[in-house]
């Protein structure tokens, strides 16, 4: 079982910068695969093809792969909040609007994450915490820009973004609260494999007629998401949740929307603008207060 730390070991950082990159630049990759795929083929396909990806990598490398007794329901519990919630959610937000502001709207889950762990899990918000919460929400308002104007035109898409990230966040804090003593590989792939099945079974009633072989940068971006944003990015992203306070790892997500937006200037085209300057800004120094929060636990093991 890992053990929790109040700040991230130096493994952690380093899972960290490789989820910033590789789920921050997924955003305009998303854009391009639901050009030419239904979305929910396209996230149930993502899902399973991951999650047996995962199970396979944790029976080769001779960990358990078989659930708790008694523990289903939890990760059921889990798997709703954690994958199907956000993942339905988010793929419809990310069809409705552009692809950095999906991003955006999506990464208010720290604000909702912090609170939810103060409320459900009794974790201490020190000021640093708090100014580091405000510094990085004030970044995304500046990230957002012209997000009111965009809301009024598109709110479902909006919406969608929304209630996806309060799920994320409710489904971080049930991992916390509800721990299965399962190696993070079986975890991630048992949840991404139970939350593929009724994306697809919808899929399979609703998007049949729609189906069809994507051309090849559609194609590459639906590898890159199995490979890159499931497999390897859900993992490691369950292994930091397992290590650090909820507050500690919500929080250090803060930059992920910030390439988001970086990816879909490079990839899509968008145009940068004084906004993204004064985030970048407001999130740095927000990943800096959450830094100096950081500490050893004192606590005996």
């Amino acid at each position: 079982m890992d053990k929790t730390f109040d700040r991230l070991p130096r493994t952690g950082l380093i899972l960290l910068a490789a989820i910033t990159l590789g789920w921050g630049l997924n955003w305009p990759v998303m854009k391009i695969v639901l050009s030419e795929m239904p979305p929910l083929s396209f996230r149930g396909s993502c899902l399973f093809l991951g999650g047996v990806g995962m199970l396979a990598i944790a029976h080769f490398s001779g960990q358990g792969v078989r659930i708790p007794r008694g523990r289903l329901p939890a990760m059921l519990l889990l798997t709703l909040f954690n994958i199907v919630g956000w993942n339905v959610l988010a793929i419809y937000g990310v069809s409705l609007l552009s692809s950095g502001r999906a991003a955006l709207l999506g990464y208010t889950m720290p604000l909702w994450g912090v609170l939810l762990s103060a409320w459900l899990l009794g974790e201490r918000l020190d000021k640093r915490r708090l100014a580091g919460l405000g510094l990085g929400l004030t970044g995304v308002v500046f990230l957002m820009g012209d997000g009111v104007a965009l809301f009024r035109a598109a709110p479902a898409g909006a919406l969608c973004m929304l209630g996806a990230a309060f799920s994320w966040a409710l489904g971080v804090v049930l991992l916390k609260r509800l721990p299965l003593g399962m190696p993070a590989a079986a975890l991630t792939g048992w949840m991404m494999l139970l939350g593929s099945l009724p994306m697809l079974l919808v899929a399979g009633v609703f998007e049949w007629p729609r189906l069809h072989i994507p051309s090849l940068w559609p194609a590459l971006g639906l590898v890159y998401n199995v490979l890159v944003a499931f497999m390897f990015c859900y993992w490691a992203w369950n292994r930091i949740v397992l290590m650090v306070p909820v507050s500690v790892s919500s929080l250090s997500s803060l930059a992920t929307p910030l390439i988001g937006v970086l990816g879909g200037m490079l990839i899509l085209g968008e145009r940068p603008g004084w906004h993204e300057g004064v985030a970048a800004l407001c999130i740095l120094g927000a990943i800096a207060c959450v830094s100096l929060a950081q500490r050893p636990s004192t606590k005996a093991p």
